[in-house]
Formats: structure tokens, C-alpha cells, sequence
């Protein structure tokens, strides 16, 4: 391992910059004085947006691949709402890495009893909810609601804050949701907006993942 400043390392594995830009944007309130460095980055075989099962599948050994080849940093960070590749990017890895997914429900569950997810699309729910299923987080879950827009138009499009609010506020008065998980990366830039808006808390499921990656390696250096 390299012996200058600790990395943590964003991926977003889609191939769209705009997102890759926002999450970077996003990320700035974590990085401090000799704190470990964020870079983030886009995986350039990805789809355009992960929409659908497929989208997911088809990037898990790109990332594999790219993990492998990164000798320079300490942790990663899977930056997708379906954590794709989690798993096959810890498997004989010695480095954490982390899924947004995973950390954003751990995060809401931290701070509420029942959490909620705004998704971007209707097909994006059945894919969330089996995941969540696999996690045991059923129990705590109060429901999912859809943008019904593309991975993109949430990170550019004008009106997706309205839509969230809008959603945020189903449910949270009709589902019973005391905490909000953004379902997709290209979110994040509504993150504070939202809370404000909603009264409760929201996550920016790339945040909780990589504070949890800074708290790893920091400890790493005890």
C-alpha cells in the first residue's frame, strides 16, 4: 500500500459525468485537514444510467476489474443505489468497499425507526426491494415512490426537487416514514433542500457510505 495521504475512492459506474460531478460536489463536507482524500470517478463502460437489472449486471466485473487495478487507494465506494459488483469487489479483497445502499438503510435506521426510499423509476423499486428483502430490513421499511425519470434527469432536471418534496412528503403522511433514503446517486445536490423541506431526516446514501469509509481507514491508522 502507498505511504502518502489515505484514499477513498467514489465510483460512480455509470458513464454519466454529470452525476460523477455532483456526487463530488456532495462529498465536500467530508473533506478536512489530514483527513483521507475523496476522489471520485466514473466507470467509462457503464451504461448511461443504471436502470434496470441488467444495467446492474453488466458493470460488476468492470468495477472488479477496476478495484483490482487501483493500488493507490484504501477503501471504495460503490456509488449506484443497487450496490452492483458489492460483493464480487470484496471477494478476495483485502480493502473495504462499500455499497451506497447498504450505508444509506444503515444510516436512516440509525437515526428513525422506519425509513422510506424515493426511486427513480417503477422499475427500480422491485429491484430495491428485493435487495432490501436479502438485507432483513422489511420490518423497518415503510414503502418506496417513483420519480418515473431517467438516472440523468434526476441529476440536471429542473424539476426533480419538486417531485422529491412532493414524494418525501407521501411518505412521510401516508407511509409512516420517519427518515428518507435518496434512491440514486444523481440526488445528491437535493439532499439538504429535501430535509429542509420534509422535517425529517434524509440520507444521501453516498454520504453515510463514505463516512463510514473515512471512519474505516482513519481507524486504520490507530
Amino acid at each position: 500500500m502507498h505511504d502518502s495521504r489515505q484514499r477513498v475512492r467514489v465510483i460512480n459506474p455509470n458513464s454519466n459525468d454529470i452525476v460523477t460531478r455532483g456526487l463530488d460536489a456532495a462529498l465536500d463536507p467530508l473533506r478536512f485537514d489530514n483527513g483521507p482524500e475523496i476522489v471520485c470517478s466514473t466507470l467509462a463502460e457503464g451504461p448511461f444510467g443504471i436502470e434496470s437489472q441488467a444495467d446492474a449486471d453488466s458493470v460488476v466485473l468492470p468495477l472488479r476489474r477496476l478495484i483490482e487495478a487501483d493500488n493507490s487507494s484504501d477503501a471504495f465506494v460503490i456509488a449506484c443505489f443497487s450496490d452492483p459488483g458489492l460483493h464480487a469487489c470484496r471477494e478476495d479483497n483485502a480493502r473495504p468497499v462499500f455499497g451506497i445502499a447498504e450505508c444509506g438503510v444503515l444510516a436512516a435506521l440509525a437515526r428513525a425507526d422506519r425509513f422510506g426510499v424515493i426511486a427513480t423509476g417503477q422499475r427500480s423499486i422491485a429491484r430495491h426491494i428485493r435487495y432490501l428483502r436479502q438485507m432483513g430490513m422489511m420490518d423497518r421499511f415503510a414503502g418506496e415512490r417513483s420519480l418515473d425519470m431517467s438516472v440523468a434527469e434526476t441529476a440536471s432536471g429542473d424539476k426533480t426537487l419538486e417531485l422529491m418534496i412532493a414524494l418525501g412528503r407521501r411518505l412521510k403522511d401516508h407511509d409512516g416514514a420517519d427518515a428518507v433514503v435518496m434512491g440514486c446517486a444523481g440526488m445528491a445536490r437535493h439532499r439538504h433542500a429535501l430535509e429542509q423541506a420534509l422535517g425529517v431526516p434524509v440520507i444521501d446514501p453516498t454520504q453515510a457510505a463514505v463516512t463510514m469509509a473515512i471512519g474505516t481507514v482513519q481507524l486504520a491508522r490507530q
